[in-house]
């Protein structure tokens, strides 16, 4: 049964954390003053976390973006919703949230494909159009919510290049929006554009302040995790034990094993504290079956 008090980010990308917050909310610590992320991604970890405060952090320029557009509307949901809806308009996308849906016809002879036949070539208008101007960063937002597993991926011409997803606008976009809006409203959450050390070297730590690192799996091959090798591992891992001698808490996610590999460096490290198998159907943007043969675990430094 679906957990009603869970909240779930408005960017929907494989890796977010969306369907393992129910387990890991157990593990976190009930008290937060100051929570801080360095690999925010989507966001689904820091809204369902206590905070009193937020700051949060991604490597990825866009990622950072379009928290900071998105989140800048909170005070103002009905003029971000119809910005959305004219652009949508403008393009020709479908819009299932608002009527505005594929022909019958077209879904019966495309059974489970009719919204990318529907969208296709409106979505690689939007497409190009960004492309020529990416500082307009709510066209990214529908090409997140309307690209093939709603990714960011940029070529090495630094073109956003994902092709379209059989997906739209639909009431799952409409409420995690509503969500996100209502939770920025709510608390004080800043956002910054670093690699996670710079970042962590910056933050002023008090004494219930609370990391929560969701970083690149090392023996996972999606695209989020490319750039991710054993040094950064190594590197992390050593951080993390420098932050419990100063007595920070922490709970970090992983991969142990996945599809015969096994990240023996992590397992090793994580035995020092406390660790949590944690329940999960982990999938990867290049293989959308679900690993049955992986491991996933939270590990954190608190009781």
């Amino acid at each position: 049964m679906k957990d009603k008090t869970i909240i779930r980010s408005p960017f929907f990308y494989v890796g977010d954390k969306y369907k393992l917050m129910p387990q890991l909310k157990e593990y976190m610590p009930k008290r937060i003053g100051k929570y801080i992320e360095p690999f925010v991604g989507g966001g689904s970890s820091f809204l369902n976390s206590t905070g009193n405060s937020y700051t949060l952090n991604d490597v990825d320029y866009f990622v950072v973006r379009l928290h900071k557009e998105i989140g800048k509307y909170a005070n103002h949901k009905q003029e971000l919703f119809e910005l959305l809806f004219e652009l949508i308009d403008f393009y020709g996308l479908s819009c299932s949230y608002r009527g505005i849906c594929v022909p019958s016809e077209l879904k019966k002879q495309y059974i489970k494909t009719y919204y990318a036949k529907y969208n296709k070539d409106a979505y690689i208008h939007l497409r190009s159009d960004f492309n020529e101007n990416k500082e307009d960063i709510l066209k990214l937002y529908l090409l997140l919510i309307y690209g093939f597993n709603h990714m960011i991926r940029f070529n090495s011409m630094g073109n956003f290049n994902l092709p379209v997803g059989n997906v739209d606008f639909n009431m799952n976009v409409f409420s995690a929006l509503n969500d996100y809006l209502d939770f920025m409203k709510k608390h004080s959450v800043e956002f910054h554009n670093l690699d996670y050390i710079s970042f962590l070297e910056n933050i002023k730590f008090e004494n219930d302040s609370y990391v929560f690192l969701d970083p690149p799996y090392l023996i996972s091959m999606s695209e989020y995790n490319k750039l991710w090798n054993d040094e950064k591992e190594n590197e992390l891992c050593e951080y993390l034990d420098a932050l419990n001698d100063r007595g920070i808490m922490f709970g970090i996610t992983n991969l142990i094993s996945h599809k015969g590999k096994i990240n023996t460096r992590f397992f090793e490290w994580s035995k020092k504290y406390n660790a949590y198998n944690v329940k999960s159907n982990y999938i990867s943007f290049n293989d959308n079956t679900i690993k049955t043969t992986s491991k996933e675990v939270f590990v954190t430094n608190c009781a």
